[in-house]
């Protein structure tokens, strides 16, 4: 049941971000440097989340020193895929051209956004490496999830700006809110899911489980 709302969560959080992306009012950094990449030297947002995410596979290892976490790879993979699907889809369906619109459409986005990531990464199953990045730094500096997410954010946002990503009022939201809106989410899903999850399938391994969950 776990690995149900672990496919839920990664195509809500690739969901947000083409919201976001199609709001055209500008993306979170990360995204925004997968799009500058996208423009500047070819291949789909998609394939560049799978191609960056070989990277951060090894910034995590290197970290954590322990064995580089490839399952990872797979998560990424499903969301390279989710996100080009998702904008294939959006692409005719949502393009606000009023400002009020493209504010909703990334406000849409953003929560989206916050909900899919917290749903995935509460199942603890293959953790995309910018998400995995954002718990190490959390567990070094002993700090909050809100933290860790901004300090990524603010690395990611330089590369955007040196690769002229879509950058716009909505990168600077999403710095200053998505972190938030991620650890808002954390408990409120963590306590969703752990009642699904304990009436579905209270098995030992299940428990196990649990007890290493986020």
């Amino acid at each position: 049941m776990k690995y149900v709302f672990y496919v839920l969560g990664i195509l809500l959080l690739t969901l947000g971000i083409s919201f976001t992306i199609q709001s055209d009012l500008g993306t979170s950094p990360f995204d925004a440097l997968l799009v500058g990449l996208s423009i500047n030297v070819g291949l789909t947002v998609g394939s560049w989340e799978i191609l960056i995410a070989l990277i951060l596979i090894c910034c995590n290892s290197f970290l954590k020193r322990q064995r580089p976490e490839v399952l990872g790879l797979l998560t990424a993979f499903i969301t390279g895929i989710g996100i080009d699907m998702w904008l294939f889809l959006l692409h005719n369906l949502i393009t606000p051209e009023l400002w009020y619109y493209k504010v909703v459409c990334f406000g849409i986005g953003l929560v989206v956004i916050g909900l899919g990531t917290a749903t995935y990464l509460h199942t603890n199953f293959a953790p995309i490496p910018v998400d995995r990045l954002t718990l190490i730094i959390q567990e070094l500096t002993r700090t909050n999830i809100f933290f860790s997410r901004t300090i990524i954010y603010l690395l990611f946002l330089l590369m955007a700006m040196a690769l002229n990503g879509p950058i716009g009022v909505g990168t600077l939201l999403t710095v200053c809110l998505g972190g938030l809106i991620l650890n808002y989410f954390m408990p409120f899903t963590k306590k969703v899911l752990d009642r699904i999850l304990t009436h579905s399938s209270p098995s030992p391994n299940y428990e196990k489980d649990k007890n290493h969950s986020i």
